[in-house]
């Protein structure tokens, strides 16, 4: 008998964690590395953040809580909805996880069916279709090109959807490309998905408060509050708070969807960290001030990278809106032979190639369902970041 799941069979292991292990090996191996695979913020998690948790151990805070969240939680959860999305929610319409990806695996586990399909806009967050894939449905793809910046239009969107439709996953700004919907961009998805009333909206927020320049943000249910009965608003302390490591999301939207959600929850993991929770609860009631001048210096490092990238021969890199991800094209360098030998048929081979023959690491764009491209995460020093760009630019200068 078969040991393991048929349905483990059809899912891959998450490829920019591969691309991080591997650059770690060879850095532990006494390679030169410079890893831009990662998606987290380099910065040290807010010192007032950090004192909640302390306070939490000292005030023995530290027992099981509620299966998806304290209500203190909860409650500053509500009021971050209302304060910067004009959405009203109740505690009893709020989920908490283990991180981000927790949340959205468990609205999926919770609603999907076989059959039943979820579209999702390429390129995409590795993750997505693969969750979709473990929680029985199937991933639709609608393949967003460099021409539109990266993002659906409404009519890719409506061409997509059919009557097995459930789920549209929605994610702005994006990993990995950056790209941010407008308030009009985001109104003519709507649109579409008001003439579909059997379709749910998951929109992935993580990156909110990461934008630039004269981006605003927004999220479907304030664009379009005749969806709100039907959305689900994910989002999470990790990027804006450099808090990846607490592991912490959350989530609001229907009773119904929650209260299943909860349920998936109960027999997995239970409660997230307390400790990190009541780091979250700090995070969001406290100061924001720290978010500004950390999204300028993200705003240099992607000037620059954009900058050197675009010198690069054969590389175009378009400008994103936010998150701190580039999402360059090589079709440029399709063909073409490195120094050490390496023919470039497709970004996997020329992102193993830079790695092994540079030192780079950066994750090959068909992870993300759209080629030939590659992320950089500039979440890292300028310096880092130079280097990085420099040795992208020699490596190019030397295909032939």
């Amino acid at each position: 008998m078969e040991l393991l799941s048929a349905t483990l069979a059809r899912v891959k292991p998450s490829p920019t964690i591969a691309v991080t292990a591997k650059a770690a090996e060879l850095k532990a191996a006494g390679h030169d590395i410079i890893g831009l695979g990662a998606g987290e913020p380099d910065f040290d998690t807010p010192q007032n953040i950090k004192d909640a948790a302390v306070a939490a151990i000292a005030a023995g805070k530290t027992k099981y809580t509620a299966v998806d969240g304290i209500i203190e939680l909860k409650q500053a959860i509500c009021a971050k909805f209302k304060r910067d999305n004009d959405l009203d929610y109740t505690t009893s319409q709020v989920s908490v996880g283990t991180g981000g990806k927790q949340i959205l695996y468990n609205a999926l586990m919770a609603t999907l069916n076989e059959g039943d399909e979820v579209v999702i806009p390429a390129p995409y967050w590795v993750s997505y279709p693969d969750m979709v894939l473990l929680a029985g449905g199937t991933p639709v793809i609608a393949e967003a090109s460099i021409q539109t910046g990266f993002k659906l239009t409404a009519d890719q969107l409506e061409a997509a959807i059919t009557d097995k439709t459930k789920w549209l996953i929605f994610n702005s700004p994006s990993n990995p490309t950056g790209a941010g919907y407008t308030w009009d961009e985001l109104k003519q998805l709507t649109d579409v998905l008001m003439r579909h009333p059997h379709v749910w909206v998951m929109t992935d927020d993580m990156y909110e408060h990461l934008y630039y320049d004269d981006f605003k943000f927004c999220t479907p249910a304030q664009v379009e509050p005749r969806l709100y009965d039907r959305t689900l608003t994910v989002n999470g302390v990790s990027k804006a708070y450099a808090m990846t490591g607490w592991r912490i999301g959350y989530a609001a939207g229907p009773e119904k969807l929650i209260g299943a959600m909860r349920k998936v929850q109960s027999q997995s993991t239970s409660n997230p960290c307390t400790i990190s929770q009541w780091a979250a609860v700090e995070a969001l009631n406290g100061p924001q001030d720290f978010i500004i001048p950390n999204n300028a210096l993200f705003a240099g490092r992607r000037d620059l990278v954009v900058s050197m990238l675009n010198e690069a021969e054969g590389i175009r890199c378009p400008v994103p809106d936010g998150a701190f991800y580039v999402y360059p094209s090589i079709a440029g360098l399709i063909g073409k032979t490195s120094a050490a030998g390496t023919k470039i048929i497709d970004d996997e081979v020329f992102a193993t190639a830079l790695l092994e023959e540079t030192g780079v690491a950066v994750v090959f764009g068909a992870a993300f369902g759209l080629s030939p491209n590659f992320r950089v995460s500039y979440a890292t020093s300028n310096e880092a970041l130079k280097e990085a760009c420099t040795r992208i630019q020699k490596f190019c200068a030397e295909l032939t």
